[in-house]
């Protein structure tokens, strides 16, 4: 189910993986622009807050982190088949952390010490660096086995459920959805007779 807005609240990989919902006419990207990068970083808030700094996205800015996208994708689709992750993902993402490692730069704030972490370079690649970075961290905890693709017949967002009943990527998106057909399907059925 295509939505205008991306789904947030899982984890920053996840969030960015379901950056592209399934649509009637197949696969939406809601980071297909600048202005869409930046609306989405925006409810990504303090997850991603320190690597924008002051910087506004541009349209150089979007293929770095769409590849991390494309790869944390592969990874998770993979994972949700119980099949051998790629390779080429699993390098891309190592790759894409190398393009811009953090660094703690250092700063005295008149009575302490203070580090703050950051990276060097473009927007495009310290944001990638970034999610690639939460990739490695989502990818390789063991909650990973938790991993779970909405039920719904038409979506294909991904989440990892604090509780083993759930099966909607969001109770209001699809759960609500969902149920509401299965409720005209059973009326409709009984009308018929």
């Amino acid at each position: 189910m295509a939505d205008s807005a991306p789904l947030t609240g899982e984890a920053l990989a996840l969030d960015l993986v379901n950056t592209r919902p399934m649509a009637a006419d197949g696969y939406v990207d809601l980071l297909a622009t600048p202005r869409q990068l930046s609306d989405w970083l925006a409810l990504e808030g303090d997850r991603v807050r320190g690597e924008v700094r002051d910087s506004a996205p541009t349209w150089t800015d979007l293929a770095p982190v769409q590849a991390v996208r494309a790869h944390t994708e592969a990874v998770v689709r993979a994972l949700l088949d119980r099949a051998e992750p790629p390779a080429s993902a699993l390098r891309g993402l190592t790759e894409a952390q190398r393009a811009a490692p953090p660094v703690r730069e250092l700063d005295w704030d008149g009575t302490a010490v203070t580090a703050v972490s950051r990276r060097n370079g473009p927007l495009g690649i310290r944001l990638a660096a970034l999610l690639a970075e939460a990739a490695a961290e989502v990818l390789s905890a063991p909650a990973i086995g938790r991993l779970k693709e909405c039920e719904a017949d038409d979506c294909v967002m991904v989440f990892l459920p604090s509780h083993p009943r759930r099966r909607w990527c969001s109770p209001t998106r699809c759960g609500n959805r969902t149920r509401v057909a299965r409720y005209y399907r059973r009326h409709s059925s009984g009308d018929a007779s």
